[in-house]
């Protein structure tokens, strides 16, 4: 029986996760750090193993770990977002707890669990399509999360001699708990389970980009073409609006 790990499984995209891999034949190891609302999510389910830990915390990923045999799948999905909202008041914690959840967690987390995927297995990454063009207030997510893209696309190139591949997922908007406190407009918006679905068959099919939903992404790549003065002024206006 096929294998995948996935963090940040107790809501959002990872719970939706949990549950298309499961219904496609999959043993899961979900992953979160409250073991309450992993019961709530998964009850007794016998093809999910529920494992509790930080990812912030190596220690905690490496004793848990040692419960991992072989994994086909690993999906690096928990996150975390907060905004500036001073800017000239740069708040460097803010930076740093951002930069720790979102980046860091994936570095603690291939140390733990990267040598547990079996050849021809696959890593997915999940950044966010936040790094195609730069947002306001969005410093320390969108900084994470355009680390996370270039770790991805080296760690890619390095894992070929060993035949695992590596999938960088970047999401639009998704309907979570995290987007849930966003103030602004979420052009695009989609479900977790739509979510889900794409992931699940991009990874199945070896993507090595997986982007939805497909309007919104086109959307942003076309901005991105232009002269970076011009979605300057623009989002600028936007924002002040």
């Amino acid at each position: 029986m096929k294998s995948v790990l996935i963090t940040g499984a107790s809501s959002g995209i990872g719970k939706s996760l949990v549950k298309r891999y499961v219904a496609d034949g999959y043993q899961v190891y979900a992953a979160g750090r409250n073991s309450h609302k992993l019961v709530q999510a998964f009850g007794d389910h016998p093809r999910i193993t529920q494992l509790v830990f930080d990812v912030t915390q190596l220690d905690q990923i490496k004793t848990i770990a040692e419960q991992v045999t072989e994994l086909d799948h690993l999906i690096l999905n928990a996150g975390d977002c907060e905004y500036m909202d001073d800017i000239l008041h740069f708040d460097s914690q803010l930076f740093a707890r951002v930069i720790n959840v979102n980046l860091l967690s994936v570095a603690y987390c291939l140390e733990g669990f990267l040598a547990k995927v079996l050849p021809f297995g696959r890593v997915g990454i999940v950044s966010s399509s936040a790094t195609i063009v730069p947002f306001p207030k969005a410093q320390a997510y969108g900084a994470s999360k355009a680390g996370l893209d270039y770790l991805a696309r080296s760690l890619s190139i390095d894992l070929a001699q060993h035949n695992i591949g590596v999938s960088l997922i970047q999401p639009g908007f998704v309907q979570t708990p995290l987007t849930d406190k966003n103030d602004f407009a979420m052009p695009g918006r989609i479900s977790p389970q739509q979510a889900a679905n794409s992931i699940f068959n991009g990874m199945v099919a070896g993507k090595h980009l997986i982007r939805f939903p497909f309007l919104l992404i086109l959307s942003l790549q076309v901005l991105a073409l232009l002269p970076f003065s011009w979605w300057r002024a623009y989002i600028s206006r936007k924002t002040n609006k």
